[in-house]
């Protein structure tokens, strides 16, 4: 295996099973060769294993945020008991056992809900359902069928979570550290591209954020303080939120690095992880200015644009419709003057290539056409042809849009399809958004020629009005290559 740690971060390097057996023979070799003096343990920058593993060991080991303030964060009535303390609004929901219960739940809370299990990681196995059969589907798959089935199943110490889901809004993810004096730094607030209910690590953000009013983004920055000071972090933590309208959700809050740590630290060109590990061990915000580690962010000028990288690529059969449980295998960035072009960056460096001529087909959910009017206008603008399914051609149509080429349902048997279109080279880029059941059966034919016929697509409108941005501004003005130094100016 390659070791890809570097020899300046590191003095040794174990690769042991992450047990609990296995954490504490480290520990006692390091206590060993130290003389006696056992180590501190960071539990905050690995991920949710290192969390659930903080309880077993020595509380007195664990360097940062303490075993109880991170219990606090995972235990869903102490979680639900703290927000209510600081008047932070949730999405009104439950923790339930068995179907009957979950039904209850969604009952008084309204479909749809997100039904996701507690204690797993990446999103595994959570869902969005709209009615009683999908959730008894849903429960009974967690219950018996899927892999946490035989992981031992439901039980109170393992229930299902569900959620009243918030339809339309946009996920933000914030990033901060909290040092022990009680000072807290925004590390950064990043929107979503992809509305909620598409998992945070198979969605574009940028920072900064783009559409949010500076209000909301004011009102989450006090949010992120106040649960982070509830919860007494010492290191990292990471927030996520759902606004819709005026309100600002709070989703869950994990007291550990995430996955975009490294994202908003080249963003921003503040060592947020270097700087976490330092206030892990006792320093503080302050001191670390002091000295220089702790530097201003660097804002302004730029706009950051991460972007998951998905391996459908490799597994042409598989539905490339994304949701709330996580595909993704990395992430990528594009940086530059404007969002447009740092989201071109972005897609290319994902392996999407946003084209430059050529025909676009369009196949809309209902609750998307609306927004699939301005996709059209400005498709148009560059010089694409249009291709639609019946509905979506007609929903266009009402408001002046023509399009070129319409074609029939895949399920309708029509003489020309989607499909069809896509597999004879006439199409250079798909937008396919899905809708409930019903529509991700029969968008799942056209995603999946997309994908074998190896043509970039994407399946939210937020992703396509995003995509047709960088295609203007691309067009407008060719890309540049420019360094995070000169970015960042040091």
């Amino acid at each position: 295996e390659t070791v890809s740690t570097d020899y300046d971060t590191s003095d040794r390097l174990y690769f042991e099973p992450l047990t609990r057996e296995d954490v504490l023979n480290v520990i006692a070799a390091e206590t060993l060769a130290s003389g006696g003096m056992a180590p501190k343990v960071i539990v905050g920058l690995g991920g949710q294993t290192p969390l659930k593993l903080s309880g077993l060991i020595d509380p007195a080991l664990i360097a940062g945020t303490s075993p109880h303030s991170i219990d606090l964060a995972e235990d869903r009535e102490k979680w639900n008991q703290l927000c209510d303390s600081l008047s932070i609004p949730q999405p009104p929901g439950g923790t339930a056992v068995t179907f009957a219960e979950a039904s209850v739940i969604a009952q008084r809370v309204g479909y749809p809900v997100l039904v996701r299990p507690s204690y797993v990681l990446g999103g595994r196995a959570m869902q969005i359902v709209h009615d009683a059969q999908a959730l008894e589907s849903a429960m009974d798959q967690m219950a018996r069928d899927g892999s946490l089935g035989k992981e031992g199943g439901l039980s109170a110490e393992r229930p299902v979570l569900i959620d009243h889901f918030l339809e339309d809004a946009t996920e933000v993810d914030v990033d901060a550290i909290r040092d022990h004096t009680g000072e807290v730094l925004i590390g950064g607030v990043m929107e979503h591209v992809e509305e909620a209910g598409v998992h945070s690590g198979d969605s574009a953000c940028a920072i900064p954020p783009q559409t949010l009013p500076a209000w909301v983004v004011e009102v989450i920055s006090a949010y992120t303080t106040a649960i982070a000071n509830s919860l007494d972090v010492r290191g990292l933590i990471n927030v996520q939120f759902a606004v819709l309208g005026t309100t600002v959700f709070v989703i869950e809050a994990n007291p550990r690095a995430s996955r975009t740590v490294p994202f908003v630290a080249k963003a921003t060109g503040v060592p947020l992880a270097k700087v976490a590990s330092r206030v892990m061990l006792g320093a503080t915000l302050a001191e670390l200015r002091t000295e220089g580690l702790l530097v201003p962010p660097v804002t302004g000028g730029h706009v950051s644009v991460k972007e998951a990288v998905l391996p459908f690529n490799r597994f042409p059969e598989v539905d490339t419709a994304l949701g709330p449980e996580m595909r993704s295998t990395g992430e990528v960035m594009g940086i530059d003057k404007t969002f447009g072009r740092a989201f071109y960056k972005a897609e290319l460096a994902a392996g999407t290539v946003l084209p430059t001529t050529g025909m676009v087909f369009l196949s809309l959910a209902d609750g998307d056409k609306p927004a699939g009017i301005v996709v059209a206008h400005r498709l148009r603008a560059l010089g694409f042809g249009i291709a639609a399914t019946t509905g979506t051609a007609a929903y266009l149509a009402r408001f002046g849009m023509d399009v070129d080429k319409v074609v029939g349902k895949v399920n309708e048997n029509a003489a020309i399809t989607a499909v069809d279109l896509i597999a004879s080279g006439e199409v250079s880029f798909v937008v396919n958004t899905p809708q409930g059941r019903g529509g991700r059966t029969d968008g799942e034919a056209i995603r999946k020629a997309a994908n074998v016929n190896h043509v970039s697509s994407v399946t939210t409108v937020e992703a396509a009005l995003a995509a047709v941005q960088g295609m203007a501004e691309q067009l407008d003005h060719p890309l540049e290559v420019k360094s995070l130094q000169e970015y960042h100016g040091r």
